[in-house]
């Protein structure tokens, strides 16, 4: 947490402009105010660059070249942001089971933050994807808790911390975790397999996703969705590269990589879509 932290640059890369004191106000500013406007993307491992976690890189990617990340980077940044601030944040590991059976025996591969504010930790999150937080949670047993986007709470199972998502009448759980300590040492060789294993997710789809204040965004493959606070969605399907592009770009704000290995990858992407629909 010791590196260097450029917070104008920060600020003026999510448009916050309030208190910078460390309260449970700014927190709740601040985590509204991310996920919002820089994007979660997976370009890089999918076009085979690497995924860098010191600060320098993290601000180069993310804030100057105005690209997106998956949750080590989000996380490390908004962790690094909050340090700066006078924060007492810390990262924790979570076990993924989104769209797994509970049972599921998942291993750590997703970074959270605890940030104790008077007495009280909460449960910070800006990189999960298409259901991240958009408000930090208190970290209380069984409280239903509202944020600018779907309904949560926290359920406490003998210290394995369970984070549900209310999705229409259904609670489905996201991932679970517990208060242990998440150092580098841990989280730096999970991220390089994320972002090297052929077999990873991020290396074989592609995935974005935007939560601004009353909609989510969502691409994966070809698939993009538009989810609005009001109920109501739309989704389409994307027929080729140049599509992708301009929805990534409009959409997401991405400002897409110059690699070569771009188009081939994008197209790699429609062929395994096209060939999942014909099976």
């Amino acid at each position: 947490m010791s590196e260097s932290v450029n917070l104008k640059a920060y600020f003026d890369r999510i448009g916050f402009s309030g208190s910078i004191a460390p309260s449970a106000a700014t927190l709740e500013s601040l985590h509204a105010l991310h996920p919002a406007v820089i994007p979660f993307e997976n370009l890089n491992p999918l076009l085979g660059l690497p995924v860098q976690l010191d600060q320098k890189s993290l601000e180069r990617k993310l804030l100057s070249e105005k690209r997106g990340g998956y949750c080590f980077e989000h996380n490390l940044l908004f962790m690094r942001v909050l340090a700066d601030l006078d924060f007492n944040v810390r990262p924790l590991g979570a076990r993924v089971l989104w769209n797994r059976p509970e049972d599921t025996e998942a291993p750590v591969s997703h970074m959270i933050l605890a940030v104790e504010i008077s007495g009280n930790t909460y449960i910070a999150d800006v990189g999960f994807g298409g259901l991240t937080l958009t408000a930090p949670l208190r970290l209380r047993d069984g409280s239903e808790q509202e944020t600018p986007h779907e309904t949560f709470r926290l359920i406490d199972k003998e210290g394995v911390w369970h984070l549900e998502a209310r999705i229409g009448e259904d609670w489905r759980v996201l991932y679970t975790f517990d208060l242990s300590p998440f150092e580098e040492a841990t989280y730096a060789p999970i991220n390089l397999d994320l972002a090297t294993d052929p077999k990873s997710r991020f290396r074989t789809n592609l995935v974005a996703a935007l939560s601004p204040k009353d909609a989510r965004h969502a691409l994966a493959g070809t698939r993009f969705s538009t989810y609005r606070n009001d109920g109501t969605h739309e989704r389409r399907d994307l027929g080729d590269i140049d599509e992708i592009k301009e929805v990534l770009t409009d959409v997401f704000g991405i400002s897409l990589p110059s690699s070569d290995a771009l188009d081939p990858a994008l197209q790699r992407i429609i062929e395994q879509s096209r060939a999942a629909e014909s099976a």
